[in-house]
């Protein structure tokens, strides 16, 4: 009888070697700072409800180098890791009408275009346009 075949996975180095597995990896640690950013939403709706004083030291704090830093990389990070949901929607939400299926791009590009609709809808409530 012949041994079973066991494949040898480095414990932390075995994204590397594959640019998919690397990809993939990226997606999954960018969403990390989505919950760094959602935790720091949480804080201030914390400061805000503890009053005037408490909500402008951390307006205040939100201005430092560092704030503003993580700030650019948690925006960095979310527009990646949408991009990558909607480029993977194609192959986990396929579309059948009738014997055809709708072509993976319509379907990205669909998320694309509801993505571009509500960011301005978003932007011209918060009174940019």
């Amino acid at each position: 009888m012949s041994k079973p075949l066991i494949r040898e996975v480095p414990p932390t180095s075995w994204y590397l070697r594959h640019p998919r597995y690397l990809r993939y990896m990226a997606r999954e640690v960018t969403s990390l700072f989505v919950g760094a950013y959602c935790v720091l939403l949480v804080f201030a709706l914390q400061s805000l409800a503890a009053g005037q004083a408490s909500y402008e030291a951390f307006l205040v704090a939100l201005r430092s180098p560092a704030s503003i830093a993580f700030h650019l990389l948690a925006l960095a990070a979310a527009l990646y890791h949408a991009a990558t949901w909607f480029n993977a929607t194609q192959k986990a939400m396929p579309i059948q009408v009738g014997e055809e299926f709708v072509s993976g791009n319509l379907i990205s590009g669909a998320h694309y275009v509801a993505w571009a609709a509500l960011s301005i809808v978003i932007l011209f409530l918060a009174g940019v346009f």
